[in-house]
């Protein structure tokens, strides 16, 4: 099965010059949906996972998913003023904006080994802010996971000092 089958193209979202990688089709699909998750397992070869990062708000997604499946906790990293106690945060470039995201503070302990998912590596700002704030916190980060890399935008550059995967390279 290719699952690059279920991500569909939508040409001008959110704004014009965009071609948005839209994931529901794989979603959808319960078949495609589990290959997906045993393809982003896979990429851990059996590596201790304290806790799972997954990305507002397509990175809960499959983040959930491979939480359950590693046995982890999962954390998620919201927009700003959607989490109700103690946060930090981090800001991060967009390849059509800015934007920020915040962590409970207790949500990485001093030396949890952790996997960061998110639906897409872009430019990698969200990536970077996303590994700043696990750094932050004290966390170890194990691996940088995503469903698909748009490799020509270049965003692999801002976290090449970590392993990172993507089960679908455009």
């Amino acid at each position: 099965m290719m699952i690059e089958n279920y991500i569909r193209d939508i040409q001008g979202f959110p704004k014009e010059g965009i071609l948005f990688k839209d994931i529901t089709p794989l979603l959808n699909d319960p078949i495609a949906r589990k290959e997906c998750l045993s393809i982003l397992i896979e990429s851990l070869k059996g590596q201790k996972i304290d806790k799972v990062i997954g990305a507002e708000s397509r990175g809960f997604f499959f983040g959930m998913l491979l939480a359950d499946r590693l046995n982890a906790g999962f954390v998620p990293v919201r927009k700003p003023g959607k989490l109700p106690f103690d946060i930090i945060s981090a800001s991060y470039e967009l390849e059509y904006g800015t934007d920020s995201l915040e962590i409970h503070t207790d949500a990485i302990k001093k030396g949890d080994k952790v996997l960061i998912h998110d639906d897409v590596l872009a430019t990698g700002g969200t990536a970077k802010a996303l590994g700043d704030l696990v750094t932050e916190l004290g966390g170890e980060i194990v691996q940088f996971n995503f469903l698909m890399e748009l490799s020509f935008l270049n965003g692999r550059e801002k976290i090449k000092d970590y392993p990172i995967f993507a089960a679908i390279n455009y």
